[in-house]
């Protein structure tokens, strides 16, 4: 694996020896990758305790009745208390300056614009919001993943916006073709 490349839009797999608890069994999608270092939201850690209207009320944002109750997510460790809304864009005209694209038809915003918008039942579709994310330090995540502890996937909707978070680890692995109890937890060259 060659992993000076851009891994902008791929999904990472954490192995089963993570030791950061706050990784374990997680599905990432890299949101940012370059020399500078890389950031990422967690796909499947649900936030149950955290309600997507208790939010917008948090934020003087009132949302009227046919609001969009977004899928509220950890997205990791780093600055919790920001949240970035991940959604399908259909072409250029869904963007404006505010918005990161990630792949082709994938963007992220932190704006309170799309925040408004859902709330009054307009927004793209599918999304999320992720409250935190992760991020690497430069050369992190690559050496990270020469140490083992990360595999790197294709990008699959369906562990991105899926509502199963239980089940999208071994998914993920299942994509690959890979059984998780055929996986070692320590790092080995040949």
């Amino acid at each position: 694996m060659d992993t000076s490349s851009n891994l902008t839009g791929k999904i990472l797999i954490a192995m089963p020896g993570m030791r950061d608890p706050r990784f374990e069994h997680s599905v990432i999608l890299v949101c940012a990758h370059s020399e500078d270092g890389a950031m990422g939201l967690l796909v499947n850690r649900p936030m149950p305790e955290v309600d997507f209207s208790d939010l917008l009320a948090q934020l003087g944002i009132d949302a009227g009745i046919d609001a969009v109750n977004l899928p509220v997510r950890f997205g990791g460790p780093v600055e919790p208390g920001r949240g970035f809304v991940l959604h399908h864009v259909a072409g250029e005209s869904d963007l404006d300056d505010t918005r990161m694209r990630i792949g082709e038809d994938l963007a992220m915003t932190t704006t309170r614009n799309i925040l408004e918008d859902y709330a009054h039942g307009h927004g793209p579709q599918p999304a999320f919001l992720a409250l935190g994310y992760a991020g690497w330090g430069p050369g992190q995540l690559d050496s990270e993943i020469l140490a083992n502890g990360w595999l790197t996937t294709e990008r699959l909707d369906d562990l991105i916006f899926g509502q199963d978070n239980a089940g999208k680890w071994r998914a993920a692995l299942g994509g690959m073709g890979i059984d998780p109890l055929a996986l070692s937890p320590s790092a080995g060259r040949a």
